[in-house]
């Protein structure tokens, strides 16, 4: 099992900037793909970026891209979300995710890849 616990959401003004930190327990955290996924009131929940085990591959959703950066600490078993430039539609939970076995370089972006998540963390926007 593996244990995934968001932190780091909050409110902020448009143009802002937060940081979302996802702690993982319960396995060697180098061993998965971590992704960050999100769920905006009434839509789908959608993928954010992801990251790979080493942390030398990373992916972005389109609207998110220049604005957004993931990264990893393995030592500190923690994923980072490093959010710039906030725009009131990137209001929604953000939740991450372990992806553990499968391929990632084919299914970064598909939530049914991922075998574990986290109970998510708020981010509110406002304009």
């Amino acid at each position: 099992q593996v244990q995934l616990v968001e932190s780091g959401g909050g409110l902020v003004q448009a143009g802002g900037s937060l940081r979302l930190s996802c702690a993982a327990s319960g396995r060697t955290f180098s061993n998965y793909a971590m992704g960050w996924f999100r769920q905006a009131p009434g839509k789908e929940r959608e993928f954010v970026a992801g990251i790979s085990w080493s942390g030398g591959r990373s992916y972005f959703a389109d609207s998110v891209k220049g604005r957004f950066t993931i990264s990893r600490d393995n030592a500190k078993n923690t994923v980072y979300l490093q959010m710039n430039s906030l725009k009131p539609e990137d209001t929604a939970v953000y939740y991450c995710a372990a992806l553990l076995t499968g391929n990632y370089y084919r299914d970064y972006d598909r939530q049914a890849a991922y075998n574990y998540w986290g109970q998510g963390t708020q981010v509110t926007v406002s304009s």
